[in-house]
C-alpha cells in the first residue's frame, strides 16, 4: 500500500481527476460538443457515411463515443467523463516521464502543475478528443524513451501502437514525431560518442556515477529513488544504430494504419477548416494564455518552462523538443493555409509543465508546492468561468439550454419549429434538439436530415410557404439578439414567415432569440 502512495504518478493523476471532476456537467455543451453528440448518437451506418463527408480526422473519436454513449448516456457529465479520465492519465504519465528524464521531484512538480491549470480543466471537461491527444502524446514519448534505453521489438511495438493511437486521436498531433526524431538522433549521437556503449553488469558505472549496472545515461533504481535527473536517454547495446532503424521501422505500421485516415481528411480540409484564419506572429504571443486558458497562468508557465530549459541542460531536450517543434511546425503550416487552431496544440502543455517542474525541482519541496498553489489561485477565476461557459471568449455564450426551456414551457400540440440559419457552425437546431429530445416540436421545413446527408446540416423545403401551410403556431429560433426575429430570416423562408404569421412574443437569450409566431387571421 505504501508503495502505491509513493508512486510519482499517483498524486498528479488523482489531483487532476479531483480538480477536473468539479462541475464537470455544469456548463452546457457548446457547438463542438454538440457535433460530438450528433455524431455519436447516429446509427453505425450513418456514422460511417459521415466519415466520407466531413470530420474524418475525428471519426475514430466519434466511433469510441458512439459506444460510450450507448453504455453511459449523453448527459453533459457522461459525454465529458472520458476526457476527464484521459486527462488524469496524462498527468500521471507526464509525472512518470518527468521522473525518468529530469528526476522524481521534477516529475511530481510538473504533474501537479498540470493538474491545476485552467486549460487542463477546460479540455478535461469537453467532449472532444484533445485530452486523448495529450494522453497518447505523453505515452508515445515515454515509450520512446524506454525503447531508446533498452531497444527491443516489444518496446518498439508498444511505441508504434501509441503513435497510431496519437494519429487516430488527431492528425495534427503527428507533428510530435519531429520532436521524437530529434530525440532519437540526439540519443544515437550520444551513444556513438560514448567510449563504452554498454556497462558490464559486474562493474560500477563510473561514467554516470551509478552502480546499478545500467547503460550510461539510463537511471538505475538508486538514482530514481534519489530523485535526481536521469539525463538524455542513451541507447543500450553495442550497435546503437539499431535504435535509429528501430524507430523508423516502428513508424511503418503506424503509417499503414493512419494512411486511409490521412487521405480522407486531406480531401475534407477545405470544408473542415474554412473558418480558420491564417496564422499571424501575434498568435504565438497569445498561445500560452490560450492553451492555459488564463493569461496570467500561461505567462507563469512559460517563464518556468524557460527557466527549466536553462537548468536542465541535455536532460531537458526531450520535453523541450516536444514543446517547441510541434508549435513551430503548425505555425509555419498555418502561415500557408488554414491550420492554426490553438487547442490543436494542447498536447504540448504537459511537456511545458515538465520543464517547469525541472525549474521547481531546484528549490525546496514546500517552495515548489507554493508555486503550484500560486498557479492554481491565479487560474481560479478562469476555472469558475469555464464551468459556466465553454465558449471563447467567455462572454460569447450561446444559451441553447435557455432557448430550449422557453420552447418546452410554451409548446402545444400541433406546434412546429423553424431555425435560422441552418448552414453555419452555430448549430441552433442541434443545440435545441440536444436539450429537448423527443419534446421538440416537429421541424417544419426539414426534408433531408443530417444522417442522410452525412454531415451536421439539414436540407430544407424549397417552398417554405407550402410546407408551413398547415401550421398554426411556429417557434422560431434565430442566431443573435434580434428585435424582430422574423425580419432577420432571409430569403423565401423569411418571406413565408412574415406573410403568413405574426410575432406573438419574443424571448431574447444570450446568443439566440426565440419567438412565437401565430397564423394571421
Amino acid at each position: 500500500m505504501l508503495g502505491w502512495l509513493r508512486a510519482v504518478w499517483l498524486w498528479p493523476a488523482v489531483g487532476t481527476l479531483a480538480v477536473t471532476g468539479v462541475g464537470i456537467g455544469a456548463a452546457q455543451p457548446w457547438r463542438d460538443e454538440l457535433a460530438t453528440w450528433s455524431a455519436a448518437t447516429r446509427l453505425l451506418g450513418d456514422l460511417t457515411r459521415m466519415a466520407g463527408t466531413i470530420d474524418a480526422a475525428t471519426w475514430p473519436y466519434y466511433l469510441f463515443m458512439h459506444g460510450w454513449v450507448a453504455l453511459c448516456g449523453d448527459s453533459p457529465a457522461a459525454l465529458r467523463l472520458p476526457s476527464a479520465l484521459a486527462m488524469a492519465g496524462t498527468a500521471g504519465l507526464a509525472a512518470a516521464l518527468g521522473a525518468r528524464l529530469l528526476g522524481r521531484r521534477a516529475g511530481l512538480a510538473g504533474g501537479l502543475l498540470f493538474a491545476v491549470l485552467p486549460g487542463t480543466s477546460r479540455y478535461a471537461q469537453e467532449a472532444r478528443p484533445y485530452a486523448f491527444v495529450a494522453l497518447f502524446a505523453v505515452l508515445a514519448t515515454l515509450l520512446l524513451v524506454r525503447a531508446l534505453e533498452r531497444p527491443g521489438w516489444r518496446r518498439w511495438a508498444g511505441y508504434a501502437a501509441a503513435v497510431a493511437a496519437l494519429g487516430l486521436a488527431h492528425l495534427v498531433a503527428l507533428t510530435l514525431l519531429a520532436a521524437h526524431a530529434a530525440v532519437v538522433l540526439a540519443a544515437d549521437r550520444s551513444a556513438r560518442r560514448a567510449t563504452r556503449p554498454t556497462v558490464n553488469q559486474d562493474t560500477p558505472d563510473t561514467t554516470s556515477g551509478t552502480t546499478d549496472g545500467n547503460p550510461p545515461g539510463v537511471p538505475g533504481p538508486a538514482a530514481r529513488r534519489a530523485g535526481g535527473p536521469a539525463g538524455l536517454p542513451r541507447i543500450a547495446g553495442r550497435r546503437p544504430r539499431r535504435a535509429l532503424w528501430g524507430w523508423l521501422l516502428a513508424l511503418l505500421p503506424a503509417a499503414v494504419v493512419l494512411a486511409p485516415l490521412v487521405l480522407l481528411a486531406a480531401g475534407q480540409r477545405g470544408r473542415q477548416l474554412d473558418w480558420v484564419d491564417p496564422a499571424r506572429p501575434a498568435d504565438l504571443a497569445a498561445l500560452p494564455g490560450a492553451l492555459a486558458q488564463s493569461g496570467a497562468v500561461g505567462g507563469l508557465l512559460l517563464g518556468l518552462a524557460a527557466l527549466g530549459v536553462a537548468r536542465s541542460g541535455r536532460a531537458g531536450l526531450p520535453p523541450a523538443a516536444c514543446l517547441v517543434l510541434p508549435v513551430a511546425l503548425v505555425f509555419l503550416a498555418g502561415l500557408a493555409g488554414p491550420l492554426w487552431v490553438p487547442r490543436y496544440l494542447f498536447f504540448a502543455v504537459p511537456f511545458a509543465c515538465l520543464l517547469a517542474g525541472a525549474a521547481l525541482a531546484t528549490v525546496a519541496l514546500p517552495a515548489a508546492l507554493a508555486v503550484v498553489l500560486l498557479a492554481g489561485l491565479l487560474g481560479l477565476p478562469d476555472q469558475v468561468a469555464l464551468r459556466r461557459s465553454h465558449e471563447w471568449p467567455r462572454g460569447a455564450l450561446v444559451d441553447y439550454r435557455g432557448a430550449a426551456r422557453v420552447v418546452d414551457a410554451g409548446r402545444r400540440p400541433g406546434d412546429v419549429i423553424v431555425f435560422s440559419p441552418r448552414d453555419g457552425w452555430l448549430f441552433t437546431d442541434l443545440g435545441i434538439g440536444y436539450h429537448l429530445g423527443d419534446r421538440q416540436p416537429p421541424d417544419a421545413l426539414a426534408v433531408r436530415g443530417r444522417d442522410a446527408r452525412g454531415d451536421y446540416w439539414t436540407d430544407e423545403c424549397p417552398a417554405p410557404a407550402a410546407c408551413l401551410a398547415g401550421a398554426r403556431r411556429v417557434w422560431l429560433v434565430v442566431a443573435g439578439r434580434q428585435a424582430d426575429p422574423a425580419d432577420a430570416v432571409p430569403g423565401a423562408k423569411g418571406t413565408a414567415l412574415r406573410d403568413g404569421f405574426a410575432v406573438e412574443r419574443v424571448w431574447p437569450r444570450p446568443g439566440l432569440t426565440v419567438a412565437l409566431l401565430s397564423r394571421r387571421g
